[in-house]
C-alpha cells in the first residue's frame, strides 16, 4: 500500500463522504426532543465504517465519535462532540490513508413545548475547525446549523421528524448551504428493546451535482441498564451521492 501526504482528487473524495453533524439516539441520524434533566451527564461512544465507490475510487471510512451531553434545565442540554476518522482511498494506480481528529463540535438543545404526546425543539451548534482539512479531516472554517426536531410519542412508538439548514463554510470550495430533512422513530418491545427506522436526505455539497444525499436506515437499541444502551445499525445509501454501505455501532451511558 502506498501512502501519500499530498493527494487532489483522492482529497475531494474524502471530503465529499464527510459527515455532516447531526447527532442523535444512535443509530439514527434523525433527532429527537428528549433531554437529559437538570445536573445530568449522557456520554455516548459511536463508531461508523463505511465503503463507497465513485468515478473509479474506493473509499473506506471509518468515523469514531464522544459525544457528552449536560443537562443545563430539564428542558435544555449542552452537547459536545469529538471526532476522530480514518479515511482510506484508492484509485487503482495507489491507495492513500489518512487518520485523525476531525472538527469537533457544540450544540444547544431547548425542547420549548411540550403537550401530552407532542413536543417541539430547536437545536442549534457550531462546528470548529479542529481537523486537518489539508487531510480531507475537516472543513478548514466554522461551520453553522440550526434545526427543528418534532417528537409524537403515544406508546409503544415514537416518530420524530428533523429539519435544517447547514451554513457549510469551507475551504474546499464545497456548496455553503446545506438542507437536511429526515424522519425516524422506533417501536419498543417491552422496558429494554426499541426496534428504529430512519429515512432522510441532505442537500448535496458538491456543487456539480443536483442529486441529494438519501439514506435509509435499520437497526435496535437494548437498553441493558436504565443507564446503559447497546445499539446496532446498518445505513443504506439510497442515491449515488450518498455513502453505500455504513455499518453503525455505540454505546451510551447516563450517570
Amino acid at each position: 500500500m502506498l501512502i501519500r501526504e499530498k493527494w487532489n482528487r483522492p482529497f475531494a473524495i474524502a471530503l465529499l463522504f464527510f459527515p455532516l453533524p447531526l447527532w442523535a439516539a444512535h443509530p439514527l441520524i434523525t433527532e429527537d426532543t428528549g433531554t437529559q434533566g437538570r445536573g445530568k451527564f449522557q456520554l455516548e461512544l459511536t463508531t461508523e465504517r463505511s465503503r463507497d465507490s465513485a468515478d473509479g475510487v474506493r473509499a473506506e471510512n471509518m468515523t469514531m465519535a464522544a459525544t457528552l451531553s449536560y443537562g443545563l434545565r430539564d428542558d435544555t442540554d449542552v452537547i459536545f462532540t469529538l471526532p476522530l476518522e480514518r479515511v482510506r482511498t484508492d484509485d487503482g494506480d495507489a491507495a492513500i490513508t489518512e487518520s485523525g481528529g476531525t472538527d469537533s463540535g457544540f450544540d444547544i438543545k431547548w425542547r420549548f413545548f411540550e403537550k401530552e404526546n407532542l413536543s417541539l425543539a430547536v437545536k442549534p451548534g457550531v462546528t470548529f475547525p479542529t481537523g486537518d482539512e489539508a487531510k480531507g479531516l475537516g472543513r478548514g472554517k466554522s461551520a453553522y446549523s440550526l434545526f427543528l426536531v418534532t417528537t409524537i410519542a403515544p406508546k409503544p412508538w415514537a416518530l420524530h421528524l428533523h429539519l435544517g439548514y447547514i451554513r457549510n463554510r469551507n475551504v474546499a470550495d464545497e456548496r455553503e448551504s446545506i438542507w437536511h430533512a429526515s424522519v425516524g422513530g422506533w417501536r419498543e418491545f417491552g422496558e429494554k428493546l426499541k426496534v428504529v427506522g430512519d429515512l432522510g436526505a441532505d442537500a448535496n455539497t458538491d456543487k456539480s451535482s443536483k442529486t441529494e444525499l438519501a439514506f435509509l436506515i435499520f437497526g435496535f437499541i437494548y437498553s441493558s441498564h436504565d443507564d446503559l444502551d447497546l445499539d446496532l445499525g446498518f445505513k443504506k445509501g439510497l442515491t449515488d451521492p450518498e455513502t453505500d454501505n455504513t455499518l453503525l455501532a455505540g454505546i451510551t451511558l447516563r450517570f
